[in-house]
């Protein structure tokens, strides 16, 4: 089944948008590693939904709580179990969509595949279900940061509004609006697009850049396991996703390789690059430099406009959104897209260590 991921640091999720509660089950997670439920819950927050007035108006506290692996604040080595308890379902909602598929949700798919479907809210296809692993990735987050990796991602696009690249803004500055862009210009224009398709009963879609600093060389696993195979699946894997570049991405297609090509350079005794084009990944391997990535999301497919769609017997049918749902997914991706970006570095971390005598 499709609901666990990694090797080593293995995270298993579990439960659907409507029912009493979502979770994850680590395995894997070293001992000895302090553990703050503080933090955990500080990037639940980030991803909650009734955030803003441009995310969905759902409420949830996603109050997390752990309830093994976890002894005086440090990890035991053995599972930790973390559940969060839905509260705001309001499954009357979905009542028309007993029968009836949504355009583009996994509605039809989810039928075709099991013969039965929850059709509250998307049931186990909901992005309901992430919200367990950035519970999952803060402790990923936590083990990388005691070896020194940081990782931050923020909104890079919105429709056709654009920041600037990573290397002219201040990162830090990702958290101090609600669009999560560090360019406060940029932010405004994202922010008012997004107000604006909201209005229009629309939806939009949008980029979210991530850029992992720090990370130690010698990360991932030629020749299917390698280091940016993994992060494509991972970000792939997360809801409304439909595009992964990592380094120059499908720009570099365009350049000559006397272009593209990173030289190398002895800086402060360590092998550098002169550029990074790579993207910090060489070979499927880190090189010790920024691995930076875009990931690309759809617009909601919730729309609260009428559609033309049948029902499960083949019917022509019209649906229209009702309930709470995000005019553009991406503000509140961005805690998700890290997540799951630790969750593949930390599993890379510890099979690092069986590499060589």
């Amino acid at each position: 089944m499709g609901s666990t991921y990694g090797t080593l640091f293995r995270i298993s999720t579990f439960g659907e948008s409507h029912g009493p509660s979502i979770g994850v089950v680590i395995d894997g997670c070293p001992a000895g590693l302090d553990i703050d439920e503080t933090f955990i819950q500080a990037e639940l927050q980030r991803r909650k939904p009734g955030q803003s007035h441009i995310t969905t108006q759902r409420k949830e506290e996603d109050a997390c709580t752990i309830l093994s692996g976890v002894f005086d604040g440090k990890s035991t080595g053995t599972p930790i179990a973390l559940i969060i308890h839905n509260q705001d379902q309001r499954s009357k909602d979905y009542s028309h969509l007993e029968k009836t598929f949504r355009p583009s949700h996994a509605d039809y798919t989810y039928q075709a595949k099991y013969g039965v479907r929850d059709h509250r809210g998307g049931g186990r296809s909901s992005a309901r279900e992430t919200a367990a692993r950035v519970a999952a990735g803060a402790i990923a987050k936590t083990l990388l940061a005691e070896h020194g990796v940081s990782i931050a991602a923020y909104v890079s696009e919105v429709g056709d509004v654009v920041a600037p690249p990573y290397t002219e803004m201040n990162l830090s500055r990702v958290e101090e609006n609600i669009v999560r862009c560090p360019d406060p210009a940029t932010a405004e224009k994202m922010i008012a697009l997004i107000d604006q398709v909201r209005l229009d009963r629309d939806t939009i879609g949008g980029i979210i850049t991530c850029v992992i600093r720090k990370t130690p060389v010698g990360l991932g696993e030629p020749v299917f396991d390698k280091l940016h195979a993994e992060l494509g699946k991972a970000m792939l894997s997360i809801n409304a996703v439909k595009g992964f570049e990592y380094g120059s991405g499908f720009a570099g297609t365009k350049w000559r390789g006397s272009q593209h090509n990173d030289a190398f350079e002895q800086r402060q005794g360590q092998v550098r690059t002169r550029t990074n084009h790579s993207g910090g990944i060489q070979g499927g391997i880190s090189n010790g430099e920024d691995i930076y990535f875009r990931v690309a999301f759809k617009p909601v497919a919730t729309i609260m406009q009428d559609q033309d769609t049948v029902d499960q017997d083949g019917n022509s049918a019209v649906v229209s959104g009702k309930g709470r749902h995000d005019p553009c997914v991406v503000p509140r991706a961005v805690p998700i897209v890290e997540a799951m970006a630790a969750l593949v570095l930390a599993d890379f971390l510890l099979r690092n260590k069986a590499s060589r005598v």
